[in-house]
């Protein structure tokens, strides 16, 4: 009889978030080798910091894409820019208004949830559609209320979003307590058989009596509240909310969720595979960053290896 823990290891490169994790430390070697080991520990911070921002408007973008085909939130961007901007012109550099504040921007996102929801429901277009049609509306309304100006965030917030906790940055450890909750819900709650159902086969989750439209408009408000809360905590992390701060973050939740080994077909989700593309992603930029090479082959490259870590993840899919 085979060793239970042997079994489980020589499983390993079946799992779908696998590949992403072994990219990752390979790029993580590649960098390491180059810079001579110099650094390697603030390269270790940044990336947990950085990924952490990725993971979590990764996880929300996870949920929608888990419900099926043409199911993807496009106003993620505009929703961390309009969240970040609203929550630190109300705290206005106040300590005493930081959970007010928090409160604000994520009010932000449930308000952006639901109208994404309703166009969708109301109107019968795509979500692609609609969340794209709506992230113009939002951005807008960030840009009203911003005026050119840049608030710094209360200094015990900024403190927090920079500091660590035995060598962990608190970023990481708040993104990592939102993956674990999200596994929960996904693993071990009816909300994520309901979800898994509908992404399969809609038409058969609501004949077997699954309330289709409230798993939908939950998922949507879900994915723009951890926008929110991202805006948030990347505009106190970075000084100040900027209006192109979540411009990056629209193909970073995407390609996060593809590479973590997640269906872009829907009824199948991975959150360990999301921190495994978000690590990949900034540890790809960082390596070619370290070989000083264009903006133009950088994105070329990591075009290239995103679609190597793919191919190799769907190969062993596969073949299982």
């Amino acid at each position: 009889m085979a060793n239970p823990v042997t079994s489980s290891i020589l499983q390993l490169p079946k799992r779908p978030w696998f590949w992403a994790f072994v990219a990752s430390g390979i790029t993580f070697g590649a960098t390491y080798a180059l810079t001579e080991g110099s650094g390697s520990s603030e390269l270790i911070s940044a990336a947990l910091t950085f990924a952490t921002f990725s993971a979590i408007v990764g996880i929300g973008q996870m949920f929608v894409i888990t419900m099926g085909p043409g199911n993807v939130d496009l106003s993620i961007p505009a929703t961390m820019t309009l969240a970040g901007t609203l929550s630190l012109k109300f705290m206005d550099g106040s300590t005493a208004l930081i959970l007010p504040g928090l409160g604000i921007a994520l009010f932000v996102g449930l308000a952006a949830g639901m109208f994404n929801y309703l166009l969708i429901r109301l109107l019968r277009i795509p979500p692609i559609i609609a969340t794209l049609s709506a992230s113009f509306l939002y951005q807008s309304l960030a840009i009203w209320w911003n005026r050119g100006l840049r608030i710094k965030p209360p200094e015990a917030l900024a403190d927090f979003t920079t500091g660590s906790l035995a060598g962990i940055p608190n970023l990481t450890i708040v993104g990592l307590l939102i993956a674990v909750a999200s596994w929960f819900i996904l693993q071990r709650s009816i909300f994520g058989r309901w979800l898994s159902a509908v992404g399969q086969n809609t038409r058969a989750a609501r004949l077997s009596g699954i309330p289709v439209e409230a798993v939908k408009a939950a998922t949507f408000i879900g994915s723009a509240v951890l926008a929110s809360l991202t805006g948030y905590l990347l505009a106190s992390f970075s000084g100040g909310a900027a209006l192109n701060m979540g411009t990056e973050y629209l193909l970073i939740s995407i390609a996060v969720v593809v590479i973590g080994g997640c269906s872009i077909a829907g009824g199948n989700s991975n959150v360990p595979g999301i921190w495994g593309g978000a690590l990949l992603m900034f540890l790809v930029v960082s390596m070619l960053n370290s070989y000083g090479l264009g903006a133009g082959v950088r994105l070329i490259l990591t075009g290239t290896i995103i679609i190597a870590i793919v191919a190799a993840a769907s190969g062993r899919k596969g073949s299982a």
